[in-house]
C-alpha cells in the first residue's frame, strides 16, 4: 500500500480480535517510530511495549470518561515516555513518532488508537500520567505523553474520503 493510500485508510481502531500481533509487526512499527524527526535530533524518547493482559487492564482504567476503552482488548500498548530534560519540545518530538506508529500500524493491516495520557486525569482525580508512570515503573525526570493500542482490528471503518479536504482552511501566503 502506498503512502497516500496508508493516510487514507489510517482510522482509530478500538475493537480487536483476540489474536496476538506478530513481534515482527511491533519490530517494524518501532523501528518506523526511531526513524521519526525529532528537535536537533535528540530523540527523547523511550518505548514501553505491553503484552501483559492485566497490565493493558489496568492501563485502560487510566482516564476518566472511557477514553483508554479498548486498550484492554488490544494485543499491545506501546506506552510513549520522554527524557524530559532532553527536549524541551519532547511533546511535539513524541508526538510525530506516535503518528509514525500509527501509520505503520496501518501499513502492516493492524489496527491502532491513541490514547492522550498527558494532561488527563482518572475518575478519582489522580493524574493519568502519574498513574501510568506508577504502573510501569518509570523513573523521575521522564515524562508520558501517550498510549497506542494496536491489535487485529476487530471492526472496519470507511477510509477517510476526498470530501474531508476543506480548501477554505488552506491559506495561501497569508492568512
Amino acid at each position: 500500500m502506498d503512502f497516500f493510500e496508508v493516510v487514507r485508510r489510517r482510522r482509530s481502531i478500538r475493537r480487536f480480535r483476540k489474536e496476538e500481533v506478530p513481534q515482527e509487526s511491533v519490530d517494524r512499527m518501532l523501528k518506523a517510530a526511531f526513524k521519526a524527526p525529532s528537535s536537533r535530533g535528540r530523540r527523547p524518547w523511550h518505548f514501553i511495549v505491553v503484552k501483559d493482559r492485566e497490565m493493558l487492564e489496568r492501563l485502560s482504567q487510566a482516564k476518566q470518561g472511557g477514553g483508554a476503552k479498548g486498550l484492554e482488548e488490544a494485543s499491545v500498548g506501546i506506552v510513549l515516555v520522554a527524557e524530559e530534560r532532553r527536549s524541551g519540545v519532547w511533546v511535539e518530538d513524541l508526538s510525530v513518532a506516535a503518528t509514525y506508529l500509527l501509520l505503520s500500524a496501518t501499513a502492516l493491516g493492524l489496527g491502532s488508537f491513541w490514547i492522550q495520557i498527558r494532561g488527563r486525569y482518572r475518575e478519582n482525580g489522580e493524574s493519568s500520567e502519574e498513574y501510568v508512570k506508577d504502573l510501569l515503573g518509570i523513573p523521575p525526570g521522564y515524562r508520558v505523553l501517550s498510549i497506542i493500542a494496536v491489535g487485529l482490528p476487530g471492526e472496519v471503518k470507511e477510509p477517510h474520503g476526498e470530501d474531508e479536504y476543506i480548501p477554505e482552511q488552506v491559506h495561501q501566503e497569508r492568512w
